[in-house]
């Protein structure tokens, strides 16, 4: 380089290793930049930086701004490894300056440059920053033709780019009770996400914006923003998405004790999801009917809608999924269970023993019939049976299973 007479170019190749070294020492040993070779050390690394360096003090000094530009873009390019992470970064910002001072592209370039230095922010942790970058990619990029390697145009990402950084800025609103200020932040970014024209986007920024309704207590415009990302859920078959506006309509619907609109609402996105061959939401409906129905106690309606849920879930060939409605199975068949459990305890005669004895021999379903019942229970101890169930001086019930041990103590006692 020196012999060349690129002096600026070593100088700042001398800076970077430096600025290696500096980096490695903070790290001290054991970090993994430690166990790294230097810039010195690595020929490949220094090739690239002498090619694209020269280059870019050639086209300097020559006022050839544009390509000082692109030959710094092309070193961030070069190093996109995770432990090069500093000298990509190095090298987006040396082109966000550089870009200032390019008259002659309309500022295609300066746009870039916005978006690339947003994403580095962003990636940081300096949300606020990101967005200040993420705006004036916008607002370059507005009326433009730009478009990227991909086909995608520099306006759509920069959509993108901005609806997600406003709904991480009014996440840290509602984390911080700033509903207001939240919803204002989500309107944003439901307007640059149907600017953007992509569909998937939009619902997204609908549901969040839903939500912040819904945390702000405003649950009648929740449940109409609701509707609208149900209806764009549903136009992109959208599984996941429906899933999660119908959970979050049947909470809001359920708040407000409104279990039948509840009860008719999940019907029809358990239709919609039958109609339309959408397995994944087949199960996301039949658990949340199970839900509202279990939260009612009807558990047997509440079984039935996790069986269903159960058998669609084998047929996604999730073992997982197939787990968590097994779950719910067993969680409603308990229910059901209690109820039956309940009312022979709360009976306290003799028959009412024959089911409690004759389940906890085998476990299974509480009978129903008291003459499939083998055990006979003579009434003169009745008494004892129920001293036995009540707890003295409460009225509150013993467990079954010590209730029965110490009956049949007595019984046991009382035969002999």
């Amino acid at each position: 380089m020196l012999r060349q007479g690129y002096h600026e170019s070593f100088s700042e190749l001398f800076t970077l290793i430096q600025k290696w070294n500096a980096l490695r020492e903070a790290g001290g040993p054991g970090s993994a930049i430690w166990q790294q070779k230097s810039l010195e050390e690595q020929p490949d690394k220094l090739d690239q930086l002498y090619h694209f360096l020269t280059r870019a003090e050639a086209a300097q000094r020559a006022g050839r701004y544009e390509e000082v530009y692109d030959n710094q873009l092309n070193l961030a390019y070069c190093f996109n490894d995770p432990e090069d992470k500093w000298l990509s970064n190095y090298f987006y910002e040396q082109c966000f300056n550089t870009a200032q001072l390019i008259k002659i592209d309309g500022g295609k370039r300066e746009a870039q440059a916005h978006a690339n230095m947003g994403l580095i922010n962003e990636k940081q942790g300096h949300v606020m920053k990101a967005a200040e970058h993420y705006e004036a990619f916008y607002q370059l990029t507005e009326g433009s033709t730009w478009k990227d390697e991909t086909g995608h145009t520099y306006n759509s990402l920069a959509c993108e780019h901005l609806w997600r950084i406003y709904t991480l800025l009014a996440d840290k609103m509602l984390e911080n009770k700033e509903h207001q200020q939240a919803i204002k932040m989500l309107i944003k970014a439901l307007k640059v996400a149907k600017e953007g024209g992509d569909m998937k986007t939009e619902g997204e920024a609908t549901y969040c914006l839903s939500l912040a309704y819904h945390f702000a207590g405003e649950q009648q415009r929740a449940l109409s923003i609701l509707n609208t990302a149900v209806k764009i859920f549903t136009a992109l078959c959208d599984s996941a998405g429906l899933g999660r506006a119908y959970a979050a309509i049947a909470k809001i619907l359920v708040s407000q004790g409104k279990a039948a609109e509840t009860i008719k609402y999940l019907g029809e996105f358990m239709k919609a999801a039958e109609n339309a061959h959408l397995s994944q939401s087949l199960v996301d409906a039949r658990v949340l009917l199970g839900n509202v129905y279990n939260e009612r106690g009807n558990y047997n309606e509440a079984f039935e809608y996790f069986s269903q849920a159960s058998e669609a879930a084998k047929t996604l060939n999730s073992l997982p999924l197939v787990d968590e409605t097994k779950t719910y199975c067993g969680i409603a068949k308990a229910h059901k269970l209690m109820v039956a459990f309940n009312s022979h305890i709360e009976a306290e005669d003799p028959v009412s023993l024959k089911y409690l004895l004759a389940w906890k021999e085998n476990r299974s379903d509480m009978c129903t019939d008291p003459l499939t019942v083998g055990l006979e229970v003579h009434a003169s101890l009745q008494p004892q049976v129920s001293a036995t169930l009540r707890v003295s001086g409460g009225g509150s019930h013993l467990s079954l299973d010590t209730a029965l041990e110490e009956w049949s103590g007595r019984a046991a006692s009382s035969t002999l």
